[in-house]
């Protein structure tokens, strides 16, 4: 998801860092990536305190919810995460990112759909943007799963533009 926002932010004209963090984490741990999308030039690829956080599973809950910035927002994967925010200075949207990504997909889409809510939240980039920016950055050996990714980066979204948010 943030390499996908990354590009669309690019493709949207605006200054956009990207720096992922992939080492053995990935697999059931704390993985995670950095993107900044601004409308002005960015003096520093690094964030310690996000405006917006997307965990998908509970240690990621536990080590990021702590820091997003007061009056940010934190997309919670609700499939996964049950537990209740601690804090009441930050908004969450609460996505089952695996139920709609098996639903309407592969399991491998929650990104998607958690991506999807994000934009419901905070819609900083439109939905077709990022829906465009998908259909021009998919591999062509994905190009089968275009239109599952589609609908759901539209059902993430549906889902959280329906809902007010939680304190």
């Amino acid at each position: 998801a943030g390499q996908l926002l990354a590009y669309a932010g690019m493709e949207n004209g605006r200054f956009v860092t990207w720096i992922p963090s992939y080492g053995p984490e990935m697999r059931g741990g704390t993985a995670h990536c950095t993107v900044i999308i601004s409308d002005r030039p960015i003096g520093a690829p690094t964030v310690t305190h996000p405006d917006i956080a997307i965990v998908f599973n509970q240690p990621s809950f536990d080590k990021y919810e702590p820091l997003v910035k007061p009056g940010g927002l934190l997309v919670v994967n609700s499939s996964l995460i049950t537990t209740p925010a601690v804090r009441d200075d930050i908004e969450l949207a609460l996505v089952p990112a695996d139920a709609l990504a098996e639903q309407f997909g592969t399991r491998q889409m929650l990104n998607v759909a958690a991506l999807g809510a994000m934009l419901a939240k905070r819609p900083f980039l439109s939905l077709t943007a990022v829906a465009q920016t998908l259909r021009n950055h998919l591999p062509p050996n994905k190009a089968n799963l275009l239109a599952a990714n589609l609908t759901v980066l539209e059902k993430g979204y549906a889902h959280c533009a329906q809902l007010p948010l939680a304190q």
